[in-house]
């Protein structure tokens, strides 16, 4: 039994969702006065906690909560099944119907004399303009569905107020000003740079290092001959390595003699 309850109030539900869609929003005159069903005595008036004094303003994006309060004046207690809602064009001689809010579920029972208050959020996402919001909900009272309406009024649907800090914004700046730095690189170095005087590089060669030798000591006594940075010791260098050769002087006219021929 309770699973074809589940099944029923399932299937109604959907059938709520289309009669939110399909329910016309009544004057605006009678947004002030709680809604009661003729057949049923049972109020409903719907608030808005967040509210401003200028209106309601559904913010893009961001839940946007109402509270819903019932009292229940019938004998028998009532059930709160579902609630739901719709966005209709502020226009009221050409309404028509913008979008269709969540329907929310409850089965939220209140006995008789008794008030009993519940949330109902929602969330949109249009373009900033004027609506009309018509929430309803169905009641249920021995087996018999009611669909009492528990606002209809005028919103302004805005834009959330944009961040300095906000990650989307700063990813925006981020990729403004890396665009911003790579369009200057590219203009100076095509447009500036080959105006400037090109200097030449130089190469620096690398210093000689000079490494003075160390004396060359030998076994054998013999005084050591000092030849600039270098020192040696001349006795076992042979003589004809040692002395100089004499220069021979050449006649004037004439051939040097020979020594090969005796006289």
């Amino acid at each position: 039994m309770g699973r074809f309850l589940d099944v029923a109030l399932l299937l109604f539900g959907f059938q709520a969702a289309g009669i939110f869609a399909q329910a016309e929003p009544k004057a605006e005159e009678e947004i002030e006065n709680p809604s009661t069903s003729p057949a049923l005595a049972v109020t409903v008036e719907a608030s808005f906690p967040d509210a401003e004094i200028f209106g309601i303003k559904l913010v893009n994006g961001e839940a946007t909560e109402s509270i819903l309060s019932f009292l229940n004046e019938e004998p028998d207690p009532v059930t709160i099944q579902f609630i739901g809602g719709s966005l209709w064009t502020s226009d009221p001689q050409n309404s028509r119907i913008v979008r269709n809010l969540t329907t929310a579920q409850y089965a939220v029972e209140i006995p008789p004399g008794e008030k009993q208050s519940l949330p109902y959020r929602f969330q949109t996402n249009l373009h900033p303009q004027d609506l009309r919001l018509n929430l309803a909900a169905v009641v249920m009272s021995q087996s018999t569905f009611y669909t009492l309406q528990a606002f209809n009024g005028t919103v302004t649907v805005v834009d959330p107020d944009a961040s300095i800090f906000d990650p989307q914004i700063l990813f925006l700046y981020f990729f403004l000003l890396a665009a911003a730095i790579g369009v200057g690189y590219w203009f100076y170095a095509i447009w500036v740079v080959p105006y400037f005087p090109q200097k030449r590089r130089t190469t620096k060669k690398a210093p000689v290092k000079k490494i003075d030798a160390a004396p060359v000591t030998s076994d054998t006594e013999g005084p050591a001959v000092s030849t600039g940075s270098k020192t040696y010791n001349e006795e076992w260098i042979p003589t004809h390595h040692i002395q100089r050769p004499e220069a021979r002087r050449l006649k004037s006219g004439g051939r040097p003699k020979s020594r090969g021929r005796a006289e």
